[in-house]
């Protein structure tokens, strides 16, 4: 009998609807609630997406998994709570957790350790210390929503044990040598991830949103023409990335879909109805990375009065014909139709903060002018090493879609696409620090709406000591008034409105949480501390009323 090896992972829930993730050891019928689904087959791997109907609205319902009839989850003896479906409801609260960057390793020394302890400690997982707390809690305290924004997993660097996988199946002396290679070597990534009894549970319980970022492709992924160019020459590239979108697709995107949506999606019917996808979702994967237009993975969620945009910043990148934009045209359409009022909040979901420390925004601001002449050849020349050796590649090195986005921003707030929302709030990652930033507009603009940018990272996967000094000072005053005379002297000019960090940076493992209850917001942010890895606690650092 076909077995449960990964999941359930819930993804999607609305007021009536859900959807619920599983890998299975083989072909097999999944039911949960009385509603079933059919595997299908990607390279010799079985899944399932099954879509749960004729919920009620509010409430809390406990599910369980049957594979071919034979009750798979909870598994036998199982500690923890029952998984649970929990639906929204008119003028209930909110309640969503976030952040990025997670790597896997084990919870104890030396992977418990500071980095500066251990070339190997990454210290204490938050997202774990949450799920240990919650084991505790009664469900009504438990969070609604996880957004996950990006590095998932980490496919450059691989814990001891998917090493040893990699090691079973190739030799480690020829590229990518201890990085992950193909979709195979993919799979283990996320088993590994999301196979700890811990976390296993808390994705069956806790409806889950993911977008990617650039680790769970390749470190510095699509930070330029020229680093497109240099990796797509290298002849492990192509087996890499075609892995990677095919896993994406696999084990994150499908997920992010309302069943609405993916009755819609031609390729999900594809695979649904053949016998083995491998080759069809491989083309996928191919065409997905090569050709800019065509395949979105931005996606959209309402819950209640609250609005949640998801924006791909990673795949999406167009180069072609010397633009550097963020975003395709044809997405940023799609974008706009969905950043609209309306709604009591509206959330802006991207794994790279639209709004950075001033400093690192007028540095990025600077190398993006410099790359594109305004130094001469010399700046040219230079700016592409500058631009991969310090990672400049967040939306203020993206000139043009920064000023698209934050002008959008702008008009929602002043209400001229719809009541304007109590909050707007860019959610982020990727930057292995956490800050929240206030935003203020240029007198005139009308914006009625509180602005910020809110940022955790890591999950797991903190900075050394002289990375957090680098970064203290980028967004320190000092860093501010460097950047900004650099940004002024290749002729960039400030941008349209102001920012300000309120909190941080902070510079520990963390979660956030972000509480919505009709149009009053709050963010609290919590951390770990590596001296507790036995028995993992939050504390909060961060409680800030924006709303």
């Amino acid at each position: 009998m076909p077995e449960l090896i990964l999941g359930p992972v819930l993804r999607y829930v609305d007021e009536t609807d859900a959807t619920i993730w599983v890998e299975t050891d083989g072909p097999a019928e999944i039911e949960v609630l009385g509603c079933t689904s059919r595997t299908f087959h990607v390279a010799g791997h079985w899944y399932a997406l099954v879509h749960v109907r004729d919920l009620e609205p509010g409430t809390s319902t406990e599910y369980e998994v049957r594979v071919d009839g034979e009750l798979r989850w909870p598994q036998p003896d199982s500690e923890f709570p029952a998984s649970v479906i929990r639906t929204p409801a008119d003028h209930t609260p909110a309640k969503i957790v976030f952040g990025s960057c997670r790597v896997s390793a084990p919870h104890e020394p030396p992977y418990a350790l500071t980095k500066d302890e251990d070339d190997c400690g990454r210290e204490v997982d938050a997202l774990f210390a949450m799920a240990r707390r919650m084991i505790e809690q009664p469900c009504e305290e438990w969070p609604h929503r996880l957004l996950m924004l990006g590095d998932q997993v980490y496919a450059d660097e691989v814990s001891p044990e998917a090493l040893e996988f990699i090691k079973s199946r190739r030799s480690i002396e020829e590229p990518p040598g201890e990085e992950v290679a193909d979709f195979e070597e993919y799979t283990r990534l996320y088993w590994e991830s999301w196979a700890e009894p811990v976390m296993r549970w808390l994705l069956s319980t806790i409806a889950t949103a993911m977008i990617f970022d650039d680790h769970d492709v390749h470190d510095d992924w699509n930070i330029s023409a020229s680093w497109l160019e240099d990796y797509r020459a290298k002849p492990w590239w192509d087996d890499r990335i075609r892995g990677a979108f095919m896993s994406y697709w696999v084990y994150q995107h499908i997920g992010n879909l309302s069943p609405d949506e993916l009755h819609e999606d031609e390729m999900y019917d594809k695979v649904c109805a053949c016998d083995d996808a491998t080759d069809m979702l491989a083309e996928f994967a191919y065409k997905a990375d090569r050709e800019i237009e065509g395949t979105r993975w931005s996606y959209s969620r309402d819950y209640g009065g609250v609005r949640v945009v998801m924006i791909d910043s990673r795949a999406g990148r167009d180069f072609e014909d010397g633009r550097r934009c963020m975003i395709d045209d044809d997405e940023w359409t799609w974008i706009e139709e969905h950043l609209v009022g309306g709604h009591d909040h509206l959330i802006i979901g991207t794994s790279l903060p639209l709004l950075l420390g001033p400093g690192l925004h007028y540095l990025e601001a600077w190398n993006e002018a410099i790359c594109n002449g305004a130094w001469g050849r010399f700046g040219d020349l230079i700016g592409e090493k500058i631009r991969r050796g310090l990672d400049l590649e967040h939306w203020a090195a993206f000139g043009e879609s920064f000023e698209r986005l934050t002008r959008r921003i702008q008009e929602v707030g002043a209400g001229k696409h719809g009541r304007a929302p109590a909050s707007i709030v860019i959610l982020s990652g990727d930057v292995h620090h956490a800050y929240l930033a206030e935003v203020a507009f240029r007198r005139g603009t009308g914006v009625e709406s509180a602005v910020y940018q809110a940022v955790c990272s890591p999950f797991r996967n903190p900075l050394s000591t002289k990375e957090k000094n680098t970064v203290r000072f980028a967004t320190s005053r000092a860093g501010h008034l460097v950047g900004r005379a650099l940004a002024k002297s290749a002729g960039v000019e400030d941008p349209d409105l102001r920012w300000r960090f309120v909190h941080g940076p902070y510079f520990d493992n963390q979660i956030a949480t972000l509480v919505l209850h009709d149009r009053d917001a709050h963010l609290c942010l919590e951390r770990t501390v590596p001296e507790e890895w036995r028995e993992p606690q939050l504390h909060e650092c961060l409680s800030r009323r924006l709303a």
